[in-house]
C-alpha cells in the first residue's frame, strides 16, 4: 500500500516547521497500528507493528509469529510449512513477520496519515510556542492589544495571544484595541490547547527592565538596582547602588538634563518615580527613602529577625509631605527598604515627650500621698498610746488615794 508524498511531507515538516520527521514516522506507525486494530476490532495484541519504505513510500501492517510444529494459537503462531513459503531458513522458534494489510486499508491509511500529521503540527506549534515563552517569562516584550474580554485585556505578543488581568493593569487607564504596549511576561501555564501566557502592565519589574534598556551603567553591572517599591499608575521609588566611586549612581539613572527618566516616565505614562540612593546604613537608607521629605532624626526601635522598625521624626511642615497622600510616601518607603516605619512630626514628639515625663511624674505623687497617710496614722497611733499612759497613771493615783483612807 503507497501512500504518496508522505515522506516527502515529513521532511517538509522538519524543515519549515521544527518538528523532527522520525517523531512523525514514528507517531504515523503507531497510528496506523491503532486503525488496524480499530477496523479488525482487535483489543489487545502486542505482535502487530506499520513499516514505511523511505524510498517507495510504502505503508505495510506486519504481525509476527512465532514457528511451530503444531498450531495451538493461530494470533501468534505459523505452521512450520508455511513459514518457509516466507523465508527458507526459518526454523521452528523463530519469528517471521507476515504481512497482514488489508486490501481496503488504503483510505483508512489515508485519512490516518492526514490526522497524524495535523496533530503533530498542532502539538509542534504548541511546545514551540511554549518553550518560547519560557524562556521570555520575567522579561517584557511588546504587543498588539486586540481586544478586551470582560475584565482582562488581550494582547497578541507574536504566536499567540497573551491575557493581561483587571489585577496586572494600571488603575485607570484606558487600553485601546490596536495600540502597542510593552508589558512583563508574568507566567506561562500548559494547556490542552496553546499555552495560556499571563502578561503585566503594572509589575514592578517593568520599572527594572527600562531602566536597564535605558541606563548603560545598570546593563554594564557599574548600578545596580537594589529595590524597587511600586504603585503602579502613580509613583515608583527606585533604591541604586553604584559599584563605582566615581559614578553617582542616582545622576546615571537621571541622565544628562533628565533625559533618561524622562524617556522612562514617559513609557510610563507620567508615572512619578523617585531615584533613592541606596545605603548599607539603614538610618541613612531610610532618610534616602523618605525623601523629598526632610528628616530631623530617625531612632531604630528594633533591629534583628523578627523585625525591622524605626521612628523618623520629621518638621512639622514636612510632616504632610512625609506620609504622602493616602500614606503613598510611607507605605512605598517601607517596600521598598522593608523597614517597618513610623513617622511623627517635632511637635508631636515633644508632645509625646511631656505625656511621658507626667505620666512618669504620677506615681511619685502617689508614693507621697501613700507617706502622708502613715505618718497621720502613725500619730493617731502614738497619741492613743500617750493617752492611755495618762489613764493608766490616773488608775493608779486613784488606787493610791482610796488604800490611804482606809488606813
Amino acid at each position: 500500500m503507497k501512500v504518496t508524498g508522505l515522506y516527502e511531507a515529513c521532511e517538509e515538516l522538519e524543515r519549515e516547521r521544527g518538528i523532527s520527521k522520525d517523531d512523525i514516522i514514528d507517531a504515523l506507525k503507531d497510528a496506523m497500528v491503532a486503525a488496524y486494530k480499530r477496523h479488525l476490532r482487535i483489543k489487545e495484541a502486542d505482535n502487530i507493528e506499520a513499516y514505511l519504505d523511505k524510498e517507495t513510500s510504502e505503508i505495510g501492517i506486519f504481525r509476527t509469529k512465532v514457528v511451530v510444529n503444531e498450531i495451538s494459537d493461530p494470533d501468534t503462531e505459523i505452521p512450520l510449512d508455511e513459514a518457509k513459503e516466507i523465508d527458507e531458513d526459518v526454523e521452528v522458534e523463530d519469528e517471521v513477520k507476515i504481512e497482514v494489510t488489508p486490501e481496503q486499508f488504503g483510505r483508512i491509511a489515508a485519512q490516518t496519515a492526514k490526522q497524524v500529521l495535523t496533530q503533530r503540527i498542532r502539538d509542534a506549534e504548541k511546545n514551540n510556542i511554549l518553550n518560547e515563552f519560557l524562556e521570555k517569562k520575567g522579561t517584557l516584550t511588546t504587543g498588539i492589544i486586540q481586544r478586551v474580554e470582560g475584565r482582562n485585556v488581550i494582547v497578541n505578543i507574536g504566536k499567540t495571544d497573551a491575557i493581561m488581568p483587571q489585577r496586572e493593569q494600571i488603575p485607570g487607564e484606558y487600553y485601546k484595541v490596536g495600540n502597542r504596549i510593552r508589558v512583563f511576561v508574568l507566567n506561562v501555564k500548559e494547556t490542552t490547547r496553546l499555552p495560556q501566557v499571563i502578561v503585566s502592565h503594572a509589575h514592578a519589574e517593568i520599572v527594572r527592565e527600562l531602566f536597564e534598556l535605558e541606563v548603560p551603567e545598570i546593563e554594564d553591572g557599574i548600578v545596580e538596582i537594589k529595590s524597587i517599591a511600586r504603585e503602579a499608575g502613580f509613583r515608583t521609588k527606585l533604591a541604586v547602588w553604584s559599584n563605582d566611586e566615581e559614578v553617582d549612581s542616582v545622576g546615571a539613572c537621571i541622565g544628562p538634563r533628565g533625559s533618561r527618566i524622562q524617556t522612562i516616565v514617559g513609557e510610563l505614562k507620567n508615572e512619578k518615580i523617585d531615584i533613592v540612593r541606596w545605603s548599607p546604613d539603614p538610618v541613612e537608607y531610610i532618610v534616602n527613602a523618605i525623601a523629598p521629605a526632610r528628616v530631623v532624626s530617625v531612632d531604630i526601635m528594633a533591629d534583628d529577625d523578627e523585625a525591622h522598625e524605626a521612628m523618623v521624626v520629621v518638621p512639622d511642615d514636612q510632616l504632610s509631605l512625609a506620609i504622602g497622600r493616602d500614606g503613598q510616601n510611607v507605605r512605598l518607603a517601607h517596600k521598598l527598604t522593608h523597614w517597618k516605619i513610623d513617622i511623627k512630626s517635632v511637635s508631636q514628639m515633644e508632645q509625646a515627650e511631656a505625656n511621658n515625663i507626667q505620666n512618669y511624674s504620677e506615681p511619685e505623687e502617689v508614693v507621697e500621698e501613700d507617706e502622708d497617710v502613715q505618718d497621720e496614722l502613725q500619730q493617731e497611733i502614738e497619741e492613743e498610746m500617750n493617752q492611755q499612759a495618762v489613764d493608766e497613771d490616773d488608775l493608779v493615783q486613784e488606787t493610791v488615794e482610796e488604800a490611804s483612807e482606809e488606813e
